[in-house]
């Protein structure tokens, strides 16, 4: 039998990404007074132009992680707007080294300087962030993600000595 498991997180704003927002705006204003100054005639078309291209960039912002679990594999996606989908992560549960929360004491030094870390959470405060410990491609990675309950339990039938829950 087939288990399928999914969990969509909503990746809360930052305050740079907030900062970057109110950039684009003042930058979308600045830009059509300059072009309501120089270039009169065209003026109208280029401002609606210029804050829809600001529109599209704010949109951007909107991110969403999907994750899905099928029989120990794991597959994030990132979801831009509701709109764009892209594969960021897909693998088997086998290749994990370590599976564990964050607050851990799995969570060593070691894994906490990796380099290659990527973080697939939705950078909220109370959130119940894991992490996954592995080589990917030859290089130390580990992976900041917020699975539920069903999706540990998963992980625990293929690799029960390497999921961590306490």
């Amino acid at each position: 039998m087939d288990m399928f498991i999914e969990k969509i997180v909503r990746r809360h704003k930052s305050v740079v990404d907030v900062l970057l927002i109110f950039l684009i705006i003042i930058g979308a204003i600045g830009l059509s007074f300059l072009a309501l100054i120089y270039i009169p005639g065209l003026s109208t078309i280029l401002a609606i132009g210029i804050f829809y291209l600001a529109y599209i960039l704010i949109s951007k912002l909107n991110i969403e992680y999907e994750y899905a679990v099928t029989n120990g594999d794991l597959d994030i996606d990132k979801i831009i707007n509701q709109r764009k989908r892209k594969r960021l992560y897909s693998g088997n549960c086998k290749e994990f080294e370590i599976v564990a929360k964050v607050n851990s004491r799995q969570y060593t030094r070691n894994i906490q300087e990796c380099k290659n870390i990527k973080d697939y959470s939705s950078h909220s405060k109370n959130a119940e962030v894991w992490f996954i410990s592995l080589r990917d491609e030859g290089k130390q990675t580990v992976i900041l993600f917020e699975p539920n309950q069903q999706m540990i339990d998963n992980f625990k039938i293929f690799i029960p000595r390497k999921v961590f829950t306490e």
